[in-house]
């Protein structure tokens, strides 16, 4: 795992291990990819995407990445909601 991926917090990786299990049967990552795409003006296509600049391609990382990080955020609110704080 390179430095820039690595887990700040290695008790956290079950619990994004079954984040991305949860995003990952709600919708597949090539259709929410696609989705997000198709919502913001992004050509993208199946295939080589070349061609897409790189502000094209970070617009549809971002909007991804910031539906892990809503759901993230549910499920904590959800937890502590059931559980109380500690």
């Amino acid at each position: 795992m390179s430095k820039r991926n690595r887990i700040l917090v290695p008790e956290a990786k079950k619990g994004l291990d079954e984040l991305k299990a949860t995003i990952a049967n709600s919708q597949s990552p090539d259709s929410a990819k696609f989705e997000v795409a198709e919502e913001l003006g992004v050509p993208l296509k199946q295939g080589y995407n070349g061609g897409l600049t790189s502000h094209q391609a970070g617009k549809v990382g971002g909007k991804l990445g910031g539906s892990m990080v809503r759901e993230l955020v549910k499920m904590a609110q959800e937890n502590l909601s059931k559980n109380g704080p500690h």
